[in-house]
């Protein structure tokens, strides 16, 4: 049998990493108009990784932490997206991505594989100065999102302001000044009554 050279195997993760545009989230882009997918988070997370990098808690590799976020929900093509207060889907998250990222990193060559999934390890555990930060990062833009649709995915889904302090404990762990900001996006958002 015919092995895939190197680039054979890069395109066709290529390829697989399309399927992320098709893996919706619960989260609204700003209009409202319909909802983000997973590809349109992803990038829109480098660009805020980019943008707000210099308010990380601590100094932060900028490239390894763009790189982390995206890739972070690419085991989401397996593994499905799961909301972020979804309690039920929740206790069976870390089994589905466990298996979803040794399947889509074992589609690139070894090193490459073994980097990117590595990275995703890091991002989950969320111990390193990046992880943090991208972590941050990835509770601050859905919380922005709900607040430039008028608490559209908030509303639809009936959740409290508590809930949403509670999905945020570790945020101000990235960046205590993108923590501030997401406070005080909470407080007026249930002030409006867009939060419970």
């Amino acid at each position: 049998m015919e092995q895939k050279t190197r680039l054979e195997k890069q395109m066709n993760f290529l390829m697989e990493m399309d399927k992320s545009k098709n893996i919706m989230r619960q989260t609204y882009l700003a209009n409202g108009e319909r909802r983000e997918n997973d590809a349109e988070h992803s990038w829109h997370l480098a660009i805020m990784c980019l943008l707000l990098g210099e308010y990380a808690n601590e100094n932060i590799d900028l490239l390894k932490t763009v790189t982390m976020v995206l890739f972070h929900d690419v085991i989401e093509i397996d593994a499905g997206d799961t909301y972020a207060y979804d309690t039920k889907g929740n206790e069976t998250k870390a089994e589905r991505e466990n298996i979803a990222a040794k399947r889509l990193y074992s589609m690139l060559p070894e090193d490459q594989g073994a980097k990117l999934a590595a990275l995703w390890e890091e991002f989950e555990k969320g111990e390193t100065p990046e992880a943090k930060f991208a972590r941050t990062l990835d509770r601050v833009q859905p919380l922005a999102l709900n607040n430039a649709s008028g608490g559209r995915s908030w509303k639809e889904h009936k959740i409290t302001k508590e809930q949403v302090y509670q999905r945020n404990q570790q945020t101000h762990l990235g960046s205590e000044v993108l923590w501030e900001y997401a406070k005080a996006l909470i407080e007026r958002n249930a002030e409006e009554g867009k939060l419970l």
